[in-house]
Formats: structure tokens, sequence, C-alpha cells
């Protein structure tokens, strides 16, 4: 028997992610777009809040159980920037761009450049969920200075892997998967689910 679960995302690459780990455990995934459900807000300070926002929001509004994720990276040199504010670090309209060059010139002066993405993922039964599903991920690496790779997106061509001599750019899909923070979680919560 299939599960209907509605994504709090209209991003079609990440719904497509998502259903790869959760399709095997039941679940039929579909998109708050696809229901004509709205954004909800995220004025929180720490990805789980987020999560919980966005999460809580789309059960309520779709009626059906619901997953969210609020990822970004983190960077302990800027106390923790760009953080929740990953996707508009650089102001508005938001662009991946824009956002790498002010982090590269932000860590210029630092000597510390290590990094790390974070996932947190949220899983509500029902709106009213005393119990969300919780599940989080963390991928460490470090910021340089030139872009390099073209796959990925965010701050993925400057997020250096010392361990493997690429960023995360210069991975292909199904290694990054394997390593990424967000992939971690999305292995995480199928553990608890299952």
């Amino acid at each position: 028997m299939t599960k209907r679960l509605v994504l709090a995302s209209g991003n079609l690459g990440k719904l497509a992610e998502f259903s790869r780990f959760l399709q095997p455990l039941g679940f039929e995934l579909c998109n708050q777009t696809e229901l004509g459900i709205s954004e909800a807000d995220e004025p929180h300070f720490t990805f789980i809040e987020n999560a919980l926002a966005k999460a809580r929001h789309v059960a309520r509004q779709s009626g059906l159980p619901a997953l969210a994720d609020d990822s970004g990276i983190c960077v302990p040199a800027l106390g923790g920037a760009p953080g929740v504010h990953s996707a508009r670090f650089a102001g508005e309209p938001k662009s991946d761009q824009a956002n790498n060059a002010k982090l590269v010139v932000e860590l210029r002066s630092q000597s510390n450049k290590s990094a790390y993405y974070y996932c947190a993922l949220v899983y509500f039964r029902s709106a009213d969920d005393p119990q969300p599903v919780i599940a989080e991920g963390r991928w460490d690496g470090e910021i340089i200075e030139i872009a390099r790779g073209q796959d990925g997106f965010g701050y993925d061509p400057h997020f250096w892997i010392a361990s493997l001599g690429k960023t995360a750019a210069e991975l292909d899909p199904a290694e990054k998967n394997q390593l990424s923070h967000r992939g971690q979680a999305l292995r995480q919560l199928v553990a608890k689910l299952a």
C-alpha cells in the first residue's frame, strides 16, 4: 500500500532525490506546488525550527503527512554564517554567484576556511503530530577561493573536500549523494521510518 507524502518544496530535483530514498518504504511523494500550497515563512534562526515550520504548514494545508528540509552552509570563522540565510546571503534576488562571491570576500582575511553543510529533515504524520521524526546530516569541508567543477549548485564549486581532492561540484551525483549532508539525513530518516 502506498502512502501519499507531500514534500514542502517545489523543487523537482529535490522531489526526485527524496523519492529515490522513500519509495522503497511505500511512500508516493508529491510536492507542495502540485497541491497549490504556498511556501511557508522561515523566520527562525535554526535549520530545525524552519524545517518544522515548513512541514507543519504543508501538513496543515494538505491534510497529508509532510516532509521538509532546511539546509545550508555554516562557516565557523563567520560565526556560523551564512547558516539559515545561505540561499539569500548576498540579498535579493537570490543568486548562487553573488552568494559565493560574498562568501569568498568575507573569508579572504580569515585563516580558518573550514565550513560544513548542514541539513535538518522533519517528517510530520499530521499537522498536530506531537512527535515528528527528525534527522540531521553534516558534511565537512573548507571554502576555496577559485571555483572548481560544473555539477552541483549553491556553494558546491567552492566547497573543497580535502580527502578527495575535489570540490562538491566536481563529484558525480551518486558520489555526492553518498557523502552529502542531505544524503546522510535521508538515510537516517529512512532508518527511523523503517
